[in-house]
């Protein structure tokens, strides 16, 4: 029955890439949150390689990159276009942005004063910890440049930028194995005015910027954002 829904999926949820990358995601509004909706078709994770009719943060902005379209949405979420649940992107700091380095680049510095999150990945504690595999993967260190929020002023972006929110220490790291720094994701519409996310219990839904940002700053061990040009 899984194939067969995946099928269908594929069939019928592939969608033309948008026409006008200012209104990236618009098509998703009002879609609902789901956690981790996507995965491989098959095998550990046999959630379908594309939907969208729902999404997690992180998905969103794959799938709107992707414009809907499955293949294009497989080289974002794979590392050269594999899929598999090990060659997944898993992790936004070390394997999503480098894998996805021809697509999008941190231009953080360009709008504000920076500084550097060190986080290292351990995903191979992670994939111990949360899913009970063995995976062969060395610990990686990564510096990721942000933009604290005590720096962060206006941005009059006229291109769609994807943020990503960033914390100094994750209350998560003890439970998934690893320390992560981004915490969530979407896009800063032109203007930088508006945030495009998918948010939990509330789905795809456009926000204020400037009231989401004073709620994330007010939030334990959150400190600024990267911010990613796409290109």
């Amino acid at each position: 029955m899984r194939r067969i829904a995946l099928f269908l999926c594929l069939a019928g949820c592939v969608l033309d890439a948008p026409r006008n990358n200012n209104d990236i995601g618009a098509e998703y509004l009002g879609a609902r949150y789901v956690s981790d909706p996507l995965g491989e078709g098959t095998g550990y994770d046999p959630d379908p390689l594309i939907r969208v009719d729902a999404f997690d943060c992180v998905t969103f902005v794959e799938t709107a990159l992707a414009g809907g379209d499955v293949g294009r949405l497989t080289k974002i979420r794979y590392r050269d276009a594999i899929v598999g649940f090990t060659n997944r992107n898993h992790f936004m700091e070390t394997d999503w942005m480098t894998n996805n380095a021809d697509l999008v680049q941190n231009v953080s510095g360009k709008y504000a004063k920076t500084m550097t999150r060190n986080v290292v990945i351990d995903k191979a504690a992670w994939a111990r910890r949360v899913h009970g595999m063995n995976m062969d993967a060395a610990p990686r260190a990564v510096g990721l440049e942000y933009v604290p929020y005590s720096e962060l002023r206006p941005i009059r972006n006229n291109a769609p930028l994807i943020v990503l929110f960033i914390v100094g220490k994750s209350e998560k790291t003890d439970k998934i194995g690893t320390d992560i720094a981004v915490v969530h994701t979407g896009f800063l519409m032109p203007g930088g005015v508006t945030l495009r996310h998918a948010s939990v219990g509330r789905g795809v839904v456009d926000d204020d910027w400037g009231r989401y940002v004073q709620m994330r700053r007010g939030m334990k061990n959150n400190i600024g954002v990267a911010l990613v040009k796409i290109k």
